[in-house]
């Protein structure tokens, strides 16, 4: 400053800075107009840099992803078809039913007391088997309820995006060929994996031969882990001494069962065993008006999923076959099964491992004795045996009316006042009770999910482990100690089947 005078530039200087700011304003505006959108800038890039090949490589998948969408919405149709077709036929059969009890109500209404017992028992029957149809169908007339599911599922749906993004931050690392922590998210991520086959959402394919053919050892696994049923199945076939003789019948929920067809047909099975994989939605049989289970579950009053149940229903799963070995899947095969198939149950139904010792683990524990039907029935010091490796002579299931019984202690059992209905196993204490035949304790021996003292000598000498208990071989908390029995059963689909899933087209 001069003078006290602000200083001020002349004109020429004005009209320089004055250009200065257009021509940034004109570059900011030319870049801002001619760069894309942030959201899709790499998918961009990604297209523009690719070759003509590799365009239409990727054009091929997205083609092949929405054929298998709309394969895999045909399907659902189909099945909501079909689903209504049965509803309203079961409504028109209880609304004719319940009016001719209506009417032979008011014709007996004169009757004694104890020729109207029968009746009313009936009636009550009926009447409760109404109230179950009117909630199931109430459901797909309720909006609140309908709005309620379609959130639960879009929160769902978002879980399963963020575990599927995490799983392929780790994708990267299993194609270097270095393991990641824990595999058995890997079940969940081949449900998020990319529908690039819709073969793998079909309708089932023909059944082989060997799934009925009762002079090959067949396997029974009730599951939804997808990761755990292909340990046994390996850990089975490599044992065996012929692996094409072993069938295993795996029978999952309907909404994993597209997940065990996408890993079986990534990697069939090894050597040559066969594999059957089922929904227990392919049984017609198993409904609420056949099965107490099912209307059971339905009504809220039974906190155990239906495939721990569906152990109770092998001679109707199985019609064709004579015996089957029941195989949990938190179990581990050393060595071949196929003298399980060659030993004399005694005429007996049930051939299982027992584990008391001492007053420990007898029917006391399990069953509740205050009550008089228990106490007429049953020995409170017998022996409880174990699930986990379990032959069944189906022949003498079905002579002895099994099944049958089963559903009588369930109906009895309706209240949960017999046992805990949160455990399958006192169920088969009381429906197999006298018709079990002990085995040998080398065929399964237990415990490896929460007991840290099994002798190396004891489990080297098993046919099978099971680890039982909450420790499972997959989780983080499992036993340090065993957990090497279990990953080296799985070592052959770790290294094979995963990786290979990763590095594949797929994804």
């Amino acid at each position: 400053m001069a003078g006290g005078r602000a200083f001020r530039p002349s004109a020429p200087r004005r009209a320089a800075f004055a250009a200065l700011l257009t021509l940034l304003l004109l570059a900011t505006l030319s870049f801002l107009l001619s760069s894309p959108p942030p959201t899709h800038a790499s998918h961009r890039s990604s297209y523009l840099g690719a070759s003509p090949p590799s365009r239409l490589a990727a054009i091929r998948r997205h083609a092949a992803d929405h054929a298998a969408v709309l394969a895999a919405y045909a399907a659902h149709a189909r099945r909501l078809k079909e689903a209504s077709a049965a509803q309203s036929l079961s409504f028109a059969t209880m609304s004719s039913d319940l009016s001719a009890l209506s009417s032979r109500l008011a014709s007996h209404l004169s009757l004694p007391e104890d020729a109207v017992k029968p009746l009313e028992k009936e009636a009550r029957d009926r009447i409760k088997l109404a109230r179950l149809l009117a909630a199931d169908a109430k459901e797909g007339f309720d909006t609140q309820s309908k709005i309620q599911k379609l959130s639960d599922t879009v929160f769902a749906v978002g879980e399963h995006l963020a575990r599927a993004r995490r799983a392929g931050r780790m994708s990267s690392r299993i194609a270097a060929g270095s393991t990641p922590k824990s595999l058995h998210c890997l079940a969940m991520r081949l449900l998020e994996a990319r529908l690039a086959k819709p073969s793998a959402f079909a309708d089932d394919p023909d059944p082989s031969p060997e799934f009925d053919d009762p002079s090959l050892y067949h396997y029974a696994v009730f599951s939804d882990n997808v990761l755990a049923v292909s340990v046994v199945v390996a850990s089975a076939a490599r044992a065996a001494a012929d692996p094409s003789r072993h069938v295993f019948h795996v029978v999952t929920a309907p909404m994993y069962l597209p997940a065990f067809r996408v890993w079986f047909a990534r990697r069939p099975p090894p050597l040559g065993v066969h594999v059957q994989l089922l929904a227990y939605s392919d049984f017609p049989f198993l409904n609420e008006t056949s099965s107490p289970v099912l209307r059971q579950i339905e009504a809220g009053k039974r906190d155990v999923a239906l495939l721990d149940y569906l152990r109770f229903y092998l001679p109707d799963m199985f019609p064709a076959l004579q015996r089957v070995v029941l195989l949990e899947d938190d179990v581990v095969v050393q060595k071949d099964l196929a003298g399980l198939w060659h030993l004399d149950l005694d005429g007996k139904v049930n051939g299982a491992v027992e584990m008391c010792f001492g007053g420990f683990r007898r029917y006391s524990k399990y069953l509740n004795f205050t009550q008089a039907i228990v106490q007429e029935r049953f020995d409170p010091g017998a022996c409880a045996w174990a699930y986990g490796v379990n032959v069944y002579d189906l022949e003498a299931w079905r002579r002895d009316g099994c099944t049958e019984l089963f559903h009588q202690y369930m109906e009895m059992n309706e209240d949960g006042v017999l046992w805990d209905p949160t455990s399958v196993l006192p169920a088969g204490l009381m429906t197999f009770y006298g018709n079990t035949k002990p085995l040998d304790k080398s065929w399964h021996v237990m415990g490896l999910g929460y007991n840290p003292s099994i002798s190396p000598e004891v489990i080297a000498g098993a046919a099978v482990i099971h680890f039982n208990g909450n420790m499972k071989p997959w989780l983080d908390v499992a036993l340090n100690q065993y957990k090497a029995l279990w990953t080296n059963a799985e070592s052959g689909w770790e290294y094979g089947t995963v990786k290979g899933f990763y590095q594949s087209d797929w994804l």
